[in-house]
């Protein structure tokens, strides 16, 4: 009887086992996975079993790194029907299928296979792969069902991308919906099998992303794919399969893709074992031009010019009118009076450096030379452009496009020749003298340009003697500008916008004459009015008050940077009037105003946790493109709730340039004597020793992020009696153990928590107190992105109660505006 006891608590003891692994990567027809169990593959590098996504309850199966911490999950079996409960088990049914049941053992998801197998195994291979094969096939590799083969989210070394033409198969990727649900989504990444097929990245139904087809090297479109010192990709299309594959050059990296669909963006990552973190090594879109279509019809996207469309050599705008409004949807049209098939009136033209255009309607043919591809092209009057299909060697194949050319852009490599038929010159001369009517229209267009020309140096005649008249050195800032903006525009710039210079009138009668009606704001620059021009255009017009604390030279730096940059999440400046005394800025108008109108204010219930959460990934993605991703190093200097402009759809837009820093290409950081920003936002190395660097601004995006989270202020105290601000109210929620209790109440049930308490981790890593702790932009966009684990956050930078800073006027604060004051506040000691 002594015995009893022991045997009783037996079955108590068993319950806990099944939290622990197999010991074993193998599943057979006997056993039965299920919840709290896991595969671990023989390397050691994946898992298999049960998960809940993020902040959800719901039960998946998947694949993840069994060594990285956080679960970064690689794949979903029943991403579009989870398991509500831990009931769930998987096993292999008596067809020889791995099934997935549920509770009442009712199937969830199932891996059918086509063949019975006799002795049926599922494993976890070492490359991520789970199989079902036959145990007593001497041929491991013949597997009757694979993972690999119905992907997920992520594209693992070895995961074929593309068609089995034998099954019908066909291999394509789906992003999760969000960080708490895996299941489908509506960016997704297939082959699409045109003749000749390329790799397409779509929105729902629209084309988003092409990588154009591949050329024996890489795919044409993608002008970071080739000399990857980490992946080498393969191609394979015959008449069984056509995929894409891809494998690391160095086998002890951990390495994916993944379409993610918070940054609508592809992205390459890799695991830094010293770090404990994921990087981003690449990603597409990598710049405006990747977007699809992004000229139109026969248009070429140049990345860094002005403006970024332009027309093929030999076409023109199918719409002037349009094109010139910087529109390019419609895009360019051809001399269309040329005549097929007739000596001296049609010609190739080589272009080289090209993305090869959309293959939707194409034809090829790999045992051609390049010669007959010509001729056959020449011969069909519906060919508009032939090319070879594979480059290396010289060249061989022959790949022909029918119709208008979509989905060019200028890329960095000359290796692809692209053909395109034009018009001979003959046949140009001959129409121009015949009064060809798109000769016309461009004759046309060339005078209306020559007289705004004229107008413009009428205007700066004008300009000039109006400032002489008033002061010279107003002359001087005014003649200044003026140069400044011509350079701008001659130069070009990351932008698709020339910047205009407005007659004074003009901005006059668009704000009814500066009306009191027409205010928007104050700031430290002066008023800001809300205007609309003739074209019925909403503008917003800040205009340099004589009292201003800002001057010339803040003015004359935002003219010079805005000109330069352009991303969705900056705003627009269309251009500035210069005239006498006055100097304003003409920029798009934003009709939700500034962020801190919202999170500060009665508005702040509108503002729920989706909204919230998006509007802190479109500031920290503009500020991304600022430090790293633009022509220039922009230092911002400013970033504050004020500084943060809303559209319509309440996408944020960093403003207000005219404290921003231009850095060289290898400068890590600057001092200055004078010490200019907000308080509040500054960083402690910047308020004290005047040094500023990306990372000050990466201080002043967690004191925002940590705003947006709480709704509340960093300048207003907490607990009066410690003298304690916004930071280091979030510090001490931290260190006791309840970070949730620092969210904004309005939240109500929107709140994601998982994402609130990541947000608050990344607040609390980018307000270190050391600049070197710090995290950069790229990192911070990534750890928004991603569900990795994040590093412990060090002590803030709480010290800015202790200096002696010069505050703001008090009439800077009293009302959200549009722009908040930035002033000088104190001299570096």
């Amino acid at each position: 009887m002594a015995i009893l006891p022991y045997l009783l608590v037996l079955p108590n003891l068993l319950l806990f086992f099944p939290r622990f692994s197999f010991a074993t990567d193998t599943l057979t027809q006997f056993e039965s996975l299920p919840d709290g169990q896991t595969l671990v593959s023989e390397n050691e590098i994946f898992e298999l079993g049960f998960f809940s996504p993020g902040s959800s309850t719901d039960r998946y199966v998947g694949v993840w790194y069994h060594k990285i911490p956080g679960k970064t999950v690689v794949w979903v079996a029943n991403r579009g029907r989870p398991i509500k409960n831990n009931f769930g088990m998987l096993r292999i049914n008596t067809e020889g299928h791995l099934v997935l049941l549920g509770q009442n053992e009712t199937v969830v998801w199932s891996g059918n296979s086509t063949t019975k197998a006799w002795s049926p195994i599922v494993q976890l291979l070492g490359s991520g792969n789970l199989v079902l094969r036959d145990g007593k096939d001497q041929k491991p590799h013949n597997y009757l069902w694979q993972s690999f083969d119905y992907p997920s989210d992520s594209i693992l070394p070895g995961m074929k991308l593309g068609w089995d033409l034998r099954t019908g198969l066909n291999r394509r990727f789906t992003a999760w919906k969000n960080w708490d649900d895996p299941s489908f989504g509506d960016l997704t990444d297939e082959l699409v099998l045109h003749n000749y097929p390329e790799d397409v990245v779509r929105q729902g139904t629209t084309e988003y992303i092409r990588s154009g087809p591949w050329n024996g090297v890489r795919f044409s479109g993608i002008s970071h794919a080739t000399n990857n010192p980490l992946h080498e990709g393969e191609f394979v299309w015959n008449k069984d399969e056509v995929y894409f594959v891809y494998n690391v050059r160095n086998e002890s990296l951990i390495t994916r893709f993944v379409l993610n669909q918070t940054l609508y963006s592809v992205l390459d990552m890799i695991w830094i074992e010293e770090d404990q973190r994921w990087i981003t090594f690449s990603y597409i879109p990598i710049d405006n031009c990747d977007r699809y279509s992004r000229c139109g019809p026969n248009g070429n996207c140049v990345e860094g010019e002005t403006p970024i469309c332009q027309c093929l050599t030999g076409f023109f705008p199918k719409s002037p009118k349009r094109w010139n409004a910087m529109d390019w949807s419609e895009g360019c049209t051809r001399n269309e009076s040329w005549s097929c098939k007739e000596k001296n009136r049609d010609y190739f033209v080589k272009f080289s450096g090209l993305k090869l255009p959309d293959t939707k309607y194409s034809w090829v043919n790999a045992s051609m030379t390049l010669v007959e591809c010509k001729a056959k092209c020449w011969e069909n009057c519906s060919c508009t452009a032939y090319a070879n299909l594979d480059v290396r060697g010289g060249g061989s194949g022959c790949a022909m496009w029918f119709g208008d050319l979509i989905d060019i852009r200028q890329i960095p490599f000359d290796d692809q020749d692209l053909y395109i038929r034009l018009a001979s010159p003959e046949t140009a001369e001959q129409d121009g003298a015949n009064g060809n009517t798109t000769m016309v229209i461009t004759a046309l267009v060339t005078i209306v340009l020559a007289i705004m020309m004229l107008f413009t140096l009428f205007c700066v005649c004008k300009l000039r003697r109006n400032s002489i008249a008033n002061n010279e050195e107003g002359s001087n800032g005014n003649m200044e500008l003026k140069t400044l903006i011509a350079i701008n525009n001659e130069e070009g710039y990351e932008g698709n916008t020339e910047q205009r210079i407005y007659d004074l009138a003009v901005i006059a009668n668009a704000t009814n004459n500066f009306s009191s009606d027409n205010k928007l704001g104050q700031g430290g620059f002066g008023p800001v009015y809300k205007g609309m021009l003739v074209d019925r255009q909403e503008i917003a017009v800040k205009r340099l008050s004589q009292s201003s604390c800002q001057g010339l030279q803040e003015f004359k730096n935002e003219v010079k940077l805005c000109a330069k940059l352009q991303h969705r999440n900056l705003v627009k400046v269309l251009g500035c009037c210069i005239q006498g005394e006055e100097k304003m800025l003409i920029y798009e108008y934003m009709p939700n105003k500034s962020l801190d109108s919202f999170i500060f204010g009665s508005k702040r219930k509108l503002l729920d946790w989706s909204k919230r959460f998006h509007i802190i990934h479109g500031i920290a993605r503009g500020l991304m493109y600022l430090h790293q991703d633009s022509r220039l190093k922009i230092i911002h200097r400013d970033l504050k709730a004020s500084n943060v402009l809303l559209d319509s759809e309440l996408n944020p837009k960093i403003s207000d340039f005219g404290l921003a820093r231009i850095f060289g290409g290898d400068q890590i950081e600057d001092n200055t004597r004078q010490i200019v920003g907000t308080y509040g936002y500054m960083a402690p190395e910047y308020a004290i020793c005047g040094l500023f660097s990306i990372k000050s601004d990466v201080f002043s995006f967690g004191v925002l992020l940590l705003e947006i989270v709480s709704g509340m202020k960093n300048r207003e105290p907490f607990l009066p009696s410690q003298s304690i601000n916004l930071i280091g109210h979030a510090w001490r929620l931290w260190n006791e153990g309840i970070p949730l209790e620092f969210s904004d109440k309005h939240l109500g049930e929107s709140c994601v928590e998982s994402e609130v308490l990541r947000c608050i981790h990344v607040g609390l890593l980018c307000v270190q107190y050391h600049a070197n702790d710090r995290p950069n932009m790229t990192s911070v966009v990534i750890m928004l992105s991603s569900e990795g684990v994040l590093p412990e956050p060090k002590e803030p930078g709480l010290l800015l109660e202790n200096i002696p800073i010069k505050r703001e006027s008090p009439n800077s604060h009293t009302n959200p505006s549009i722009n908040k004051v930035s002033i000088t506040l104190l001299e570096a000691r």
